[in-house]
């Protein structure tokens, strides 16, 4: 099942969507918005699979043309947005590049920082920035969304709760991090509103490349209109989405609609690419001595999407632009 939410108000309008995500349909007799929907799930869900099946089918009404340009993040807003760092081969790298070393444990405790929720941001809607100066990066990630977890779920539970998959490119301004981290109280300021694919989609939707735990499937980002990276997002996962949601649930509960990324995905394959500047510039470090590629500047893009066995796109295409409002 895909699921999107059209941009009205601040949370939205819930949409289900066709497979192909050309058409959809609005749901109001079953749930004004997403997070409604997410707060009852058990209930909700069932009826809203049947919208998805005759909507795939050609039998639902009401059905409209879908404009991913109409579309907010498939939750508007969350109650909870918790981003991990799954790929310690790529907190290792970025580190490099600020001089810092990490610890043993980094490869047996996940890393994680509660994020700003309040406000995220469309799969077509510009990042907005100050100033180039802050060092504007993209990173290429995967979310897990939640129902109602338990505080000190086990692992093997926390694989039941993971009730929608997204992608997401989680901004940075790399040259604020430094500074709020040197404070041993970030992040902040450097991790301005996060953008979301056009839909959330049932962990059925990716069929066998979703064992529960892992995403088995590459990731595709495209930096003003060139590939830039594809690394598969099973590979180097050092923790999984199950792993990650225990962590988050260690010492408090999770309300329903609780979003949970991977962090930047990254492999020790470097022929797959990168997700985002700070790895690649970390590489180029590496092996010239210099950093490179520069940072993001006014207009330019990145585009952000996964594609089935079949080439077709599960949660459509991020593809958005930097605009410096300043």
């Amino acid at each position: 099942m895909k699921l999107g939410s059209l941009k009205s108000g601040r949370d939205g309008i819930l949409i289900v969507v066709n497979k192909d995500l050309t058409k959809a349909v609005k749901v109001p007799e079953i749930a004004m918005t997403m997070q409604i929907a997410l707060d009852a799930w058990a209930e909700k869900s069932p009826e809203l699979e049947q919208v998805y099946a005759d909507l795939n089918q050609g039998t639902v009404e009401g059905e409209f043309s879908l404009v991913i340009e109409d579309l907010a993040a498939p939750i508007p807003r969350a109650y909870q947005w918790a981003d991990g760092s799954a790929y310690v081969n790529h907190v290792e790298l970025v580190r490099k590049a600020r001089g810092a070393k990490i610890p043993d444990s980094f490869w047996t405790d996940p890393l994680m920082y509660q994020g700003g929720s309040d406000h995220f941001i469309g799969a077509r809607d510009d990042i907005e920035v100050l100033d180039e100066a802050f060092g504007i990066d993209f990173e290429s990630e995967v979310a897990i969304v939640t129902d109602d977890v338990k505080m000190g779920v086990s692992v093997d539970d926390a694989k039941s709760h993971i009730k929608l998959l997204m992608i997401l490119n989680d901004v940075s301004l790399r040259g604020l991090i430094p500074a709020e981290l040197a404070k041993s109280f970030g992040f902040f300021q450097s991790k301005p509103a996060t953008a979301f694919c056009p839909v959330a989609v049932t962990p059925d939707e990716l069929g066998d490349a979703w064992d529960g735990k892992k995403v088995q499937l590459p990731l595709t980002t495209h930096y003003n209109g060139e590939l830039f990276g594809e690394p598969f997002c099973h590979v180097d996962m050092t923790f999984d989405f199950p792993q990650l949601l225990a962590h988050a649930a260690k010492t408090r509960h999770l309300s329903a609609g609780t979003v949970i990324g991977s962090g930047t995905i990254s492999n020790l394959d470097r022929s797959r690419g990168s997700s985002c500047l700070a790895e690649k510039r970390m590489l180029e470090k590496i092996e010239t001595g210099d950093f490179v590629t520069p940072f993001m500047k006014n207009g330019e893009t990145v585009k952000i999407e996964m594609f089935d066995s079949a080439g077709k796109s599960i949660f459509g295409a991020i593809d958005h632009k930097v605009k410096i409002v300043g």
